[in-house]
């Protein structure tokens, strides 16, 4: 239970941390407008991520953890170098707050969730827009890719989650079972279950592959 490092610098509400996949590197989100890059042993501040005009919402490091993504209440989503700070790619096209992103297991592409009530499949490299998936009838508020990148599920304000081909953008399965808006998506390490949440205060684990409610987790009030 021992504190390692205080992480201080923000200038406004933290809203997200997160760890890189190599263990080396932290990245945190603020309503401050920037996202800031620290080591994991030390605390150390590496890099400032400056440029947006709205609060952060969430960010993620890429499979290798040379890239990261940070997306904002600006209606973008930017991608840059973990190692300089600079920005690689912006991903302009959402007519809200972009509230949530995965980046795809093998790095090339990146899907990002907005208020707009839809969801945009990227190409990394490029930041050509690749698949748009509208199907959602409220805000989006988190976004995954599965494990093996086949496909990728959204959760909405309108109460369902939704399954879709990543490579071609098309739906594959509603999920509808709660009773309040979902917040949060995550996939078994098989690729074969997912759990969601929601604001109806239950917690739901469905088969990704036939769209099967399997739990219902109760408890919590």
């Amino acid at each position: 239970g021992n504190l390692l490092a205080d992480l201080t610098g923000h200038t406004a509400w933290v809203q997200f941390a997160g760890l890189s996949p190599d263990g080396k590197k932290i990245v945190t989100t603020s309503w401050d407008e920037t996202a800031k890059i620290w080591d994991l042993l030390t605390g150390n501040l590496l890099v400032d991520l400056v440029g947006h005009t709205g609060s952060l919402n969430k960010a993620g490091f890429s499979p290798d953890s040379k890239k990261v993504f940070t997306a904002s209440s600006d209606n973008t989503c930017k991608i840059w170098d973990v190692n300089n700070g600079k920005l690689l790619v912006d991903l302009k096209g959402h007519k809200d707050i972009v509230s949530s992103a995965s980046f795809s297991p093998d790095g090339k592409k990146i899907v990002t969730a907005s208020w707009d009530e839809t969801a945009k499949i990227w190409d990394v490299t490029t930041g050509k827009l690749l698949f748009n998936l509208k199907k959602h009838g409220d805000d989006l508020t988190a976004v995954e890719f599965s494990p093996d990148g086949r496909i990728i599920v959204t959760v909405s304000r309108d109460k369902t989650a939704k399954i879709w081909d990543a490579g071609s953008g098309n739906l594959l399965l509603d999920l509808i079972g709660h009773l309040k808006s979902l917040s949060s998506i995550s996939f078994s390490p098989d690729g074969n279950k997912i759990v969601t949440t929601s604001d109806d205060n239950t917690a739901r684990v469905w088969n990704v592959n036939t769209g099967n409610l399997l739990v219902i987790l109760t408890g919590h009030s």
